[in-house]
This record gives C-alpha cells, structure tokens and sequence, in this order.
C-alpha cells in the first residue's frame, strides 16, 4: 500500500495528456511530470487518491531514450518552467499529435479522421516575443522569473529558453539598475511596496517595448530608470509604466502611462503591418503564427467571391488574410479594444471588406445569420473554453457547408467535435501545430464538412 513520502522506484510507460509520464506500483497508477518513457526513476509519492498517486523525481536510474542528455536536470524549475523541456524536440512533435488523437478519440468518440504530423519549429527556443515577469526579493536581491508550481515563490534563471535572447538581456540590464537603485518590491500578502511585474515585447526588427508594472503612482525616479535602460539597451523604442493598484494576479494596470519613444511596436505579418500596444493580443510566436494561419486558409475548398463569418477574431488578423480572397467577411468580437485595434490596422492596411462587429458570437452571429446574409463558410479560433454549444446549432440551422476550427485546447476542440457530429458536420482532418515548443501546448486546425 503507497504512503505519502514513500520513495518508490519506476518504469515510466507512456506521456498522457497534459505532459505527465505514467508508470505503475503494484497495479496502481503513478504519475510523474517531468519524465520520459523508458525513464527508470527513484520517485517520492506526493499524493495519494483512490486509484492513482503523483510522484515527483528524485533521481533518474536510468533515462529514456528520449531524454535530453542531461540526467541531472529532473524538476520544472530546472527546465525554466518548460514542463516538455526534458524530451527531445523531435519526440515532443510527437507525442502532441498522440495527445490531440488520443483526445479526440476518447472525449469527442471520433475515429475516422486524417491527422497530419505536428507542424514543428525551426526555432524550438527564444520564440516569445512577449514576456511578464514577476519581481520577488530574494537574499538582499531583486530577482525576477516564474512562479513555482502551485505557488507564488518567485523563481529565477539565467537566461530563459523560451523569451527572445533580446527581452532576457533587457531584464537582466533592468534587474541591474533596479538593484542598484534599492526599488522596493511589492508584497501581495502586505499589499506595499512598488515593484510588481515588468512585460517585454519584441518585434521581428529586433525592437523592443518595456512596461514597467507599479504599485502606486510612479515617482520620477522610475522614469529615470527606464531611460537609464534604453542608454543600455538602444533596442527599446517604447517605454510605459502600468499602475496596478488591487489585490490581484492580472499583471497589467488599468492605467498605462507613455513615457518615450513609440507609442505602438510594430510587426508586420502576411504583408500586413500591425500595430501593438501594452494591452494588444498578438500570437507570441510569430513564425508558426505564419504556419498555423497558413493551414488554416487552406483547410477552405474556396474562398473566392465567398463570404466568410471569422469568429472571435481578436485584432483581426485572420480576417484580414482571409479579405484578400474573399468577397466579404464579417469579423465577430467580443473584446473592445481588440476590435478597435482590427478596425486600425484594416484601415492602414486599405482593407475595405470586411465588417467589424464587437460583442459576443452567441449574439452576434445569431443576429448577421437573421438577416439574409449568405455565409458560405466560417472559421472559429475561440478561446481555451471552446465553443457555445448554442453557436454550433445556430450554424447548423444556416447550412453552412465549411467550418475551419482553429483551438488552443485539444480537450474543448474534442468536445465540440463530438457536438459538430452529431448535428451533422463530418471532422475531415486534423493538423497539430506547435506554437509552444518546450511545453505540453499544442494548437490544432480542424476542417468539418456537413453531411450530405
């Protein structure tokens, strides 16, 4: 019988859904993050519940094949919270695509459908072009990083694999000058102090934006700061400070002040030039954002002369590459701001077909469908909690004859599969990109068909 504490040894047999390894101890089933398949591991039992335990590592006996070379790396703070960073990359594509199978198998109870290999990365590493990063005070120190796992202790690494090299060297330099400055960091638990988060945000021009997030209205001494870091570091072209005054884990203030430079950063993507502000949604991984839009244009059979509903739309981008083909779209949008960003950049970008429409899809869509309008496809990029099942039977009801799913959640895509299925909609092919290298993330596109 396992006890808490107990220090067992293991086989790990198989990754499961959401990253863990899975090995077994006299018939019951242990999990164990951080591990690989073939993995042979001296692991100490954390919890016990009826018919499974989680261990965590305390040493490798022997590695998975899998693995990457260094043995001695076995928590999540050793691969800078990257909780795939211990598999090699080729073995993370696939073990993604047997996680969306074995999801839309099991939860939607589809089984004829194409899926495609994973879509990797030609750049596997320092792919994100944004980055929050708490601030703690450690050992007489400012440091910034990550938070534990299922914790809010702060911890911090070198240089993080998965940010820019360009937005590490910029929080280091900061960290510099902040310690040297003795700026007082915020406690949650007090609610005093300053210093609560800074955000990095890099374009594919080598620019950067920094948003300095504060407590309290920010003192001239703050300002000297981030100047004294652009003379570091020439790359900044945007400086803000956000205030953030409530009891909260959202990191960004509601009142963000300019303090030099460029109000906007810009990124262009498909020909397309877009403006970012401290608040904008913009993909984090710009390379695969490309393969991922790309697959998804081509999931239509036709997209010429065709109106097409893009819903949840955020700031528009998949409507715009989709108003170079089509004859008409309408961009559905539940978030003010994002629309109004869309509407910005459509503008700049001398974009006259599509019609921007804010509020939520449930509604929104109900009401474009009650007016005549002929939809002839529509493409869905919701976010992680998926779809309104009442969404799904309002297009049913249109006959729309083409659905292109775009998720960041396999488990909800699998749910709605099942629900597109049995209202009459055939999942033809499935395509796992991966826009999250070194995590257990994984975005699929699916193409639905109705059912003649």
């Amino acid at each position: 019988m396992l006890k808490k504490e107990q220090i067992i040894e293991l086989e790990i047999e198989k990754l499961i859904f959401g990253g863990e390894g899975l090995g077994y101890f006299e018939n019951m089933a242990v999990f164990v993050p951080m591990s690989v398949p073939g993995d042979r591991v001296r692991v100490k039992i954390i919890s016990i519940k009826k018919s499974y335990a989680r261990g965590i590592i305390e040493t490798i006996i022997k590695p998975g094949e899998e693995r990457v070379a260094d043995k001695d790396k076995v928590t999540f703070e050793d691969f800078h919270g990257c909780d795939f960073g211990m598999l090699k990359y080729e073995s993370q594509l696939k073990y993604k695509k047997e996680m969306v199978e074995d999801v839309l198998k099991k939860i939607g109870k589809i089984e004829n459908f194409e899926i495609y290999d994973t879509i990797g990365s030609d750049f596997p590493k320092y792919y994100r072009n944004k980055v929050i990063e708490p601030f703690a005070f450690k050992d007489g120190e400012i440091i910034s990083g990550f938070f534990k796992k299922k914790s809010h202790e702060v911890f911090e690494v070198s240089e993080n694999m998965l940010q820019s090299q360009l937005a590490n060297r910029i929080i280091k330099e900061l960290k510099e000058i902040l310690n040297k400055k003795r700026v007082p960091v915020y406690d949650e638990k007090k609610h005093r102090g300053v210093l609560r988060h800074v955000m990095v945000r890099t374009n594919s021009f080598e620019e950067a934006m920094v948003v300095l997030i504060v407590k309290g209205e920010p003192a001239k001494n703050l300002k000297k700061i981030l100047f004294e870091l652009r003379d570091r570091c020439p790359e900044i072209k945007s400086a803000y400070i956000s205030v953030n005054d409530k009891r909260t884990n959202v990191a960004l203030g509601e009142k963000n002040i300019y303090v030099y430079g460029d109000e906007v950063l810009k990124e262009e993507l498909f020909g397309m030039k877009f403006n970012i502000s401290p608040t904008s949604f913009f993909q984090i991984n710009l390379e695969q954002t490309n393969k991922l839009y790309e697959t998804a244009v081509t999931y239509f059979d036709d997209l010429k002369n065709k109106n097409i509903v893009d819903a949840y739309s955020g700031t528009g981008t998949i409507a715009m590459i989709l108003s170079r083909w089509a004859k008409k779209v309408f961009a559905i949008e539940m978030v003010k701001s994002a629309t109004e960003d869309a509407i910005k950049t459509s503008t700049e970008n001398e974009i006259k077909n599509i019609d921007f429409i804010n509020g939520k899809v449930e509604s929104k869509l109900e009401e474009l469908l009650h007016k005549k309008e002929k939809i002839d496809a529509i493409i869905f990029d919701p976010p992680r909690k998926g779809i309104d099942e009442s969404v799904l039977h309002s297009v049913a009801k249109t006959g729309i004859d083409q659905i292109v799913y775009i998720s960041c959640n396999p488990s909800t895509f699998a749910r709605d599969a099942n629900i597109l299925n049995e209202i009459g909609y055939d999942l033809l092919k499935v395509q796992p990109v991966d826009m999250f290298p070194q995590t257990s993330h994984i975005e699929v596109v699916g193409k639905f068909l109705k059912r003649t």
